[in-house]
């Protein structure tokens, strides 16, 4: 076998991995890259991009339906499925050739083949052996079977089988509302799929605080989205879904989202394992500041990594959950979306934002609004970075905005 040397070997080429390569190269390092299916991993190719592309068109759609409330008169409206597909999968090979452009222009050199770890500095790929002075693995992750209920790709359907439908299904069942659960959830319902959640918890999204959950589970409502809290899936047998309940279901598809399973992999000292195969944190965004703590030395706190669910509304938070705090060692600030003017400009008045601060500082911040993708970042840099919320009441928000809410219940 041939033997290469570098200076960083990677396995992996998802947002973990594309970003330690990058900015390994801004450093003057020689790379290798290692990736058996497509650069980009699991957030471009079955994730956040992919959904997040169905899912406008979705909201979209939903929009026009509402047109006329805004003196606008559309007319015979209706879905392509096919067509949302299709723009699904050029939007995903779009940014795919624009990373591998980038990948290539900062000459890195990458593998298309399955990578083996020898030991902590040698990497077997292809026939050949590669000899890095440090080695980085970031394989990402899986979606996670029941151990009762088991993925068929027919019917009962993956995070990642949901990508390549060909046609809209008229009921589906999904079990778990995390954050993959609700955001198909809300793009099934927005395209007139009759949708049923399961959960096995006590209220839909249980990660998130209580009060984001209640509010999720009244909009759901309102939509005619049906749910099951404190409930399970018992079996699935011959299209019939029996609930723990003893409740039956005979849905045309079932989307199990119940998390990822990190990639399998013997874990070597001096080795550096980032992203979903880490067993942390599975966000995307946490993957790329992983790989800036290792490769630039930035620094990281774990504890404040936002989390964000798309749709209309956004939902938000980051930091402390009320749940999570002794009773009477906090204090709790909040107002509706409602009372701000832009959301009845923008016919979007449901949600809130709420703060949760302790000895003057904001510890958790939880937002259901249009735009809080972008306001929950606000509140983060004043969190993360200690400014007493009586600081931020002397910062000057426009109006009309959604950002001026975080002004008004300081």
């Amino acid at each position: 076998m041939d033997t290469k040397t570098y200076d960083l070997g990677i396995i992996g080429g998802g947002p973990a991995g594309y970003t330690a390569a990058l900015h390994a190269r801004k450093k003057g390092l020689s790379v290798v890259l290692f990736e058996k299916d497509k650069l980009g991993g699991v957030c471009l190719n079955r994730g956040c991009i992919p959904t997040k592309t169905i899912l406008h068109s979705a909201e979209f759609f939903s929009e026009i339906n509402c047109a006329g409330e805004l003196g606008v008169v559309v007319e015979n409206a209706k879905v392509d499925f096919p067509a949302i597909m299709a723009r699904k999968d050029a939007v995903v090979e779009k940014l795919r050739r624009n990373l591998e452009l980038t990948i290539k222009n900062a000459k890195i050199d990458v593998v298309n083949a399955q990578a083996h770890l020898k030991d902590r500095n040698t990497i077997e790929a292809d026939g050949e052996i590669y000899k890095c002075a440090k080695v980085i693995v970031s394989t990402g992750s899986v979606p996670r079977e029941l151990p009762n209920i088991k993925f068929d790709h027919e019917f009962v359907l993956s995070s990642d089988d949901i990508l390549s439908l060909k046609e809209l299904p008229k009921s589906i069942l999904i079990i778990g509302s995390g954050a993959i659960g609700i955001e198909w959830a809300r793009i099934f319902s927005a395209l007139g799929t009759d949708v049923t959640i399961v959960e096995v918890g006590k209220n839909l999204l249980p990660i998130a605080d209580i009060e984001v959950s209640k509010r999720i589970e009244r909009m759901f409502k309102a939509k005619k989205i049906k749910f099951y809290t404190n409930t399970g899936v018992e079996n699935i047998e011959n299209g019939t879904v029996k609930f723990s309940n003893g409740e039956t279901l005979n849905p045309e598809k079932v989307l199990m989202s119940v998390g990822r399973t990190p990639n399998l992999c013997e874990k070597l000292e001096g080795v550096e394992y980032l992203g979903d195969v880490s067993g942390g944190i599975q966000l995307a965004h946490c993957a790329i500041k992983e790989s800036l703590r290792v490769v630039d030395g930035v620094a990281f706190d774990e504890t404040l990594v936002p989390s964000v669910i798309y749709g209309t509304p956004e939902i938000a938070w980051v930091g402390a959950r009320e749940q999570d705090l002794e009773a009477g060692t906090f204090e709790k600030a909040s107002i509706l979306i409602s009372a701000l003017g832009k959301s009845h400009c923008d016919n979007c008045t449901d949600g809130f934002i709420k703060l949760l601060c302790q000895n003057g500082l904001i510890v958790g911040a939880h937002i259901v609004s249009k735009e809080a993708s972008s306001l929950i970042h606000q509140v983060l840099i004043a969190i993360q970075n200690k400014i007493p919320a009586e600081k931020l009441r002397e910062i000057c928000f426009a109006h009309p905005t959604y950002s001026e809410g975080i002004f008004e219940i300081l």
